[in-house]
């Protein structure tokens, strides 16, 4: 188990109210930006979605941020979504909200006014597939149509949809996951043929340089590629709309270039105690 795991209780539902208001002004802080920025780029105000990153977060740090305005959340590590979710499920539940994957007579989807959809934002690996499909409604890192592929039979044993994103590596920077971007076409028509998943969108982390030019090149492909999928018209490709691109510091240039959902953690909760 992680280490900070051993140390810090994840399933904490209390805070101290100085915690909560630390949160909340973290919370508004980036909001401000996001509605900024919007503006700056011309584009509709609430366009563009903050999901919260929770990384060693526990549940009452996490409830702090939706009361403050996050409507979506998302984790690094399967383990702290098994760990976290029946606590926020419950609590969510008393506000009235559900939490990720909601089975409805029909098949009907959740109401979105009342759903706080959950994420998972980092690498998943296949043994670990069983342990978030119950909980997360969207999974951010596919970057192969073997997990693709993983993940749509067993969303289809469980009879349930699961969204998904294909991770595309548009900086080339060996460090990141993704499919090489010449290749992010073909596996999303792919990818969206499958039974057991949605193709909702693409994602990417930008560039990891100090030059503007380049982090903003990245983004602006990743839109071009994501609108000539919608082009193409292909089998299960119409939802791919959004865009996972940007987080605290090239938020704007994200925006700027057309991203539906920036993903934010230290600037939100502030610097991690636990690593």
């Amino acid at each position: 188990m992680t280490a900070y795991m051993e140390h810090k209780d994840l399933t904490n539902e209390v805070i101290e109210r100085g915690r909560a208001n630390e949160i909340a002004d973290g919370v508004h802080r980036v909001l401000d930006r996001i509605a900024e920025s919007e503006s700056v780029a011309g584009r509709e105000a609430g366009s563009v979605h903050l999901l919260a990153a929770t990384k060693t977060r526990d549940v009452g740090e996490i409830l702090a941020a939706i009361d403050a305005g996050v409507h979506r959340i998302g984790e690094n590590r399967p383990q702290e979504i098994v760990v976290k979710a029946p606590g926020l499920a419950r609590l969510l539940a008393e506000r009235g909200y559900s939490l990720g994957v909601v089975e409805t007579e029909g098949g009907a989807a959740a109401d979105a006014a009342h759903h706080i959809p959950f994420h998972l934002i980092g690498q998943l690996q296949a043994n670990k597939i069983g342990k978030v499909l119950p909980v997360v409604d969207t999974i951010e890192s596919v970057d192969s149509i073997e997990l693709a592929e993983k993940i749509a039979r067993r969303a289809t044993m469980r009879g349930i949809t699961v969204g998904v994103l294909l991770e595309v590596n548009e900086s080339g920077e060996e460090s990141k996951s993704g499919c090489a971007p010449s290749h992010a076409i073909d596996l999303a028509q792919r990818i969206g043929a499958m039974g057991g998943l949605r193709l909702q969108g693409l994602m990417t982390i930008g560039a990891h340089v100090d030059d503007e030019r380049t982090i903003r090149a990245g983004f602006a492909h990743l839109r071009r590629t994501r609108d000539q999928i919608l082009a193409s018209g292909a089998e299960g490709t119409a939802d791919c709309t959004e865009l996972s691109m940007g987080m605290t510091h090239d938020m704007a240039y994200a925006i700027e270039e057309g991203s539906t959902i920036v993903r934010v953690g230290t600037a939100i909760f502030g610097e991690r105690a636990f690593i």
